[in-house]
């Protein structure tokens, strides 16, 4: 569950490749199609280059099923959690979901899209009874990036955090490089794979 595209593979990447590897059927809902980016790393409408992108990365991780829906980017605050909720319980049925991953609830980034997508997620994992895992980010880590780049990283320390997991890059790297409108050389995205290492964190985000 994402707010955009290429939140599947700079955020959730190495985590959902690690469950593909391991055997999990994935599915992937995302709430708008990025057309608000800053970045255009390619010429072209936006909210068709990333539907493409978003399905090419999809298929590189091991996703089976995407679902990309067209609320507007940069405004998911304005709609209520619960309303976001509807589409989706409706998806998380229709795959036969049996849990849900999603960024952390602070967001992780700042974004506040991510914000109020994770408020879904967990709406609709309450309705469903489903688990939530929320991927995050170590405070150090979290900190180093707001440090070197003026950015609004939020993380935990280790006592908050529930899950460290091993994970590979290769298939995450490959993703990330689906989504050439965004992954420009000079992102902060990349330097906060390279801090994060050969581990992802999470965080159990249930019950609400």
């Amino acid at each position: 569950m994402v707010a955009h595209p290429d939140d599947e593979s700079f955020g959730l990447g190495a985590v959902l490749s690690s469950f593909a590897e391991r055997g999990a059927r994935l599915a992937v809902l995302c709430l708008t199609r990025g057309e608000a980016s800053t970045l255009h790393g390619v010429a072209g409408d936006l909210s068709e280059i990333r539907a493409r992108e978003l399905a090419a990365a999809a298929e590189v991780l091991g996703v089976s099923t995407v679902e990309l829906l067209s609320y507007p980017d940069g405004h998911l605050s304005e709609t209520p959690a619960d309303e976001l909720s509807v589409p989706v319980v409706d998806f998380a049925r229709k795959v036969g979901a049996d849990g849900v991953l999603a960024f952390d609830s602070n967001g992780v980034t700042g974004h506040p899209d991510h914000q109020r997508a994770t408020a879904a997620a967990r709406a609709a994992a309450l309705d469903l009874d489903l688990p939530v895992l929320g991927w995050t980010l170590p405070s150090a880590v979290a900190d180093t990036l707001n440090h070197e780049y003026h950015t609004s990283f939020a993380g935990y320390p280790s006592t908050h955090i529930d899950l460290v997991i091993p994970v590979d890059r290769h298939q995450q790297y490959r993703a990330v490089r689906c989504h050439p409108s965004q992954a420009l050389p000079t992102s902060v995205l990349w330097r906060r794979l390279e801090l994060l290492g050969p581990h992802e964190h999470l965080r159990r985000l249930t019950p609400v």
